[in-house]
């Protein structure tokens, strides 16, 4: 009866250090956030933010890896998160595109391929023009282009940004005599005259901020820092979609996973880094949690479409 008791007591640890094993706290093994765009924008800083307070929470090492599409964008880097396992090692670092138009381009990417932890970003984008333009707002703009040319500068036509653009030139009765697509798009784009309008981020023009007319903001909250100027949105009477960053990881995922990321994330856009990121730059720093993303997501693709049309 003795050895009976010992061998059911050794049996009963043995599962229990099994159980124990197999619900161990995450992160076990070391976690890559997979940023699928050069180094240095938003979406990099503030990913590199949360990947450094996590191996600080945590002891467990975590890295941003830099996986630029070129052409392609997002996509690439996209779908290696999506290859790899479903267990929180592999975090994507991924802007509106990837689950709003991924899913449209037959590329392997479904509308349900990843589940988002939270959105934290808004990029600063604005449509700027030289100082000495004759139009300081988008009325003045669509009047100033029914006579004369007007030629667009952006970083892709497929953007939403861009995309944004064209929609509210439509609504406003006006089109771009030209457009094209910049690598980058600064002040010297406009003192060179290379574009008479570009869509660009707040950030690239901050330098000659005091020698341009910033015409508008894309996205729904005006900028702080630009007084009076308002978003395309309100100006147009296009949707306000705009351009935005979160965290997503593999369908499939635990919940403890997606739980833990949140929390450190969550804590990272509300301190002290983020939000003084945000008040140099006008991007937009917050935390919208799982399920309130994923709304946003379902919003947005409606939005989308009322774009397309």
């Amino acid at each position: 009866m003795k050895k009976r008791l010992v061998l059911a007591a050794t049996l009963v640890a043995a599962l229990t250090g099994f159980v124990a094993t197999a619900h161990a706290e995450y992160p076990e093994a070391p976690v890559q956030f997979v940023v699928p765009w050069p180094p240095g924008d938003f979406e990099d800083i503030l990913t590199r933010m949360i990947a450094k307070h996590m191996e600080e929470k945590t002891g467990v090492p975590a890295s941003v890896v830099n996986k630029p599409g070129g052409g392609d964008g997002p996509f690439p880097g996209a779908l290696e998160v999506l290859n790899g396992p479903a267990d929180g090692s592999m975090v994507g670092s991924f802007v509106i595109g990837v689950p709003i138009v991924g899913p449209v381009i037959d590329i392997g990417i479904e509308e349900d391929s990843f589940t988002p932890v939270g959105i934290f970003l808004t990029y600063p984008f604005v449509l700027a023009a030289s100082g000495d333009a004759p139009y300081s707002n988008m009325a003045e703009l669509a009047a100033h282009a029914q006579d004369n040319d007007v030629v667009l500068g952006h970083f892709g036509a497929g953007l939403t940004p861009t995309r944004a653009s064209f929609a509210a030139a439509r609504k406003l009765d006006f089109e771009f005599a030209d457009e094209s697509a910049f690598d980058l798009l600064d002040c010297n784009t406009l003192s060179s005259g290379d574009a008479d309008v570009i869509n660009t981020t707040l950030a690239l023009v901050e330098p000659c901020l005091d020698e341009i007319n910033i015409l508008a903001n894309i996205g729904s909250e005006p900028i702080a820092k630009l007084d009076g100027v308002e978003t395309l949105a309100a100006q147009s009477g296009i949707n306000d979609i705009e351009l935005w960053n979160g965290l997503f990881v593999k369908k499939g995922t635990p919940q403890d996973v997606i739980d833990t990321l949140a929390s450190i994330a969550e804590e990272v856009m509300a301190g002290d880094e983020a939000q003084q990121l945000m008040a140099e730059t006008g991007a937009r720093v917050y935390w919208q949690g799982s399920d309130e993303s994923a709304a946003r997501i379902e919003t947005d693709r409606a939005k989308n479409a009322e774009l397309d049309e």
